[in-house]
């Protein structure tokens, strides 16, 4: 049985093909060296402003970031990164945004991995099952950084309190 994949690490074999190395070594935003003690969480938003926005609000507030440009890529990002918290654009090309929810909590790799689904369209979403599809929660846009924070906050799992007192 191999070692478990450390959060920070990145494992290509898991990596869609079609993303190429340099790009997925891009993909995960950091500011000044790598911490394990910092959550990751995975935008996947297909306009460029929302996903640089989220990132570098999320980041200044403590977090990793990393982006995606469509639901197939946030898949592949999600299997290969392990995120702590997903935040998913409900429409997408390629794979829209249930769409790739159902998938990811499909997988058992990644089926505990909390998924916030973002969308412009409330009502499309209950009526095309979001939550039904495993998100855990679903945010109107416009969405302001910081409700989007709040929202990641509470979904990012947090450790059993040692019951030892010695």
């Amino acid at each position: 049985m191999s070692a478990p994949q450390r959060r920070d690490e990145i494992d290509p074999t898991t990596a869609p093909k079609w993303v190429s190395a340099q790009r997925l070594s891009r993909l995960v935003h950091h500011h000044g060296p790598r911490s394990s003690d910092k959550p990751v969480v995975l935008i996947a938003d297909d306009v460029q402003d929302a996903r640089d926005i989220y990132a570098a609000y999320l980041e200044a507030r403590g977090f990793r970031a990393a982006t995606a440009r469509d639901g197939e890529e946030a898949v592949a990002l999600t299997i290969s990164l392990r995120p702590d918290v997903v935040v998913m654009d409900l429409a997408m090309p390629r794979l829209d945004g249930i769409a790739a929810t159902r998938r990811l909590k499909n997988d058992p790799r990644t089926r505990a991995i909390p998924i916030a689904l973002l969308t412009g369209y409330p009502e499309r979403a209950i009526h095309e099952g979001a939550l039904e599809a495993g998100a855990t929660v679903f945010l109107t846009k416009p969405c302001l950084p910081e409700d989007l924070e709040s929202a990641v906050r509470r979904l990012i799992p947090r450790p059993e309190p040692s019951t030892d007192r010695s």
